[in-house]
């Protein structure tokens, strides 16, 4: 009982490691090119993961991606319900995840 001290403050270590190795991590290419709008950081980024000069094909295969989610309509849960050919899906899994929550493993 007298070491318990010593199992909570071990997890300082990992935690200092990465917050010095943070910094010199790249950034993400999707999140530079989608949220900051900044490309030339974006095609360094995607440079360095997959180590070759031309990334331009990459890069539009993002930026056409979020278009394509730009375009894709968010529907509510009431319309999910009403739509007959998801219905039954949506129901089996509330249902599973009721049964999931309710049988006590979360307890275990």
């Amino acid at each position: 009982e007298s070491r318990w001290p010593y199992l909570f403050g071990a997890i300082i270590v990992p935690s200092l490691i990465q917050v010095m190795i943070l910094p010199f991590l790249p950034e993400s290419p999707r999140y530079l090119l989608l949220e900051k709008h900044n490309t030339s950081k974006a095609e360094k980024a995607f440079q360095t993961f997959l180590g070759k000069d031309d990334v331009s094909q990459e890069i539009e295969e993002v930026l056409a991606e979020s278009r394509v989610q730009r375009n894709t309509k968010l529907v509510s849960i009431l319309q999910l319900l009403r739509t007959r050919a998801v219905r039954w899906q949506v129901v089996t899994v509330v249902i599973t995840m009721g049964c999931y929550q309710l049988c006590g493993l979360n307890a275990v």
